[in-house]
């Protein structure tokens, strides 16, 4: 079984998402797919059977209407290129997809939805929602009933990390929110019915960065590979 992580290197946190997923099964092989030219990114996810779609820089704001709002936002265009390319080839195939941060921002706006550009500044919560020190913020989530998080993780609430300053404001197309924030940000989305589509997750804390015993981590880990497993049985 073969991952392609979309950025997997550059800094200790980057090179979590793989440890992640070697702690739910030391057998997996995981492709860091920043590191190859486009088109070869595209060819080696083709014969992958899931893909990771990690944390980052901000999406341009350009790509969901936003435009006047770039002084606010730290972008990365190359990056933007590839990660819009790998999910769109990723959603062709079929293939699940789990998306972490600034990676369930960007399915939210492939999929026609919008961000709120600056927590603190537009919504002013009462929960810290950025790194605080380099350290990760922490708060509570109220789950959705009948949501893949609460079917994974067997919770309907509980304490998840937090490092970001956006956030999925408008679901794009076909998606629904599946988890709030105690203070109404937010933290998780995935399609509004599964019936006919690939697995697709996505979640605005950091499941890699957390104690793998919360059951906000780990069991995302496992579920997405046995979603990868089951996609290569079938497709492979």
């Amino acid at each position: 079984m073969t991952i392609g992580i979309s950025k997997a290197s550059g800094s200790p946190n980057y090179a979590k998402y793989e440890e992640w997923l070697r702690a739910a099964d030391p057998h997996v092989e995981c492709i860091d797919l920043s590191l190859l030219p486009l088109p070869k990114a595209l060819e080696t996810l083709a014969k992958c059977t899931g893909l990771v779609l990690t944390g980052g820089p901000d999406v341009h704001p350009a790509r969901y209407g936003k435009e006047s709002e770039i002084e606010r936002c730290f972008t990365d265009a190359e990056r933007d290129e590839l990660e819009f390319a790998l999910y769109a080839k990723a959603k062709d195939l079929k293939m699940p997809v789990l998306a972490v941060c600034r990676g369930a921002q960007l399915v939210n706006v492939a999929e026609g939805g919008t961000l709120t550009i600056d927590i603190p500044s537009d919504i002013n919560p009462s929960n810290e929602h950025a790194r605080i020190e380099d350290t990760d913020a922490e708060h509570f989530v109220h789950v959705q009933n009948g949501s893949i998080i609460t079917k994974i993780s067997g919770e309907i609430e509980g304490t998840v990390n937090s490092a970001h300053h956006q956030v999925v404001e408008r679901p794009g197309e076909g998606l629904r929110v599946s988890a709030i924030s105690d203070d109404g940000i937010n933290e998780a989305i995935e399609w509004n019915d599964f019936a006919g589509k690939p697995f697709l997750l996505g979640v605005q804390w950091h499941p890699e960065r957390m104690n793998f015993a919360s059951p906000f981590s780990l069991p995302l880990a496992r579920h997405f590979l046995f979603e990868a497993e089951s996609y290569k049985l079938l497709f492979q």
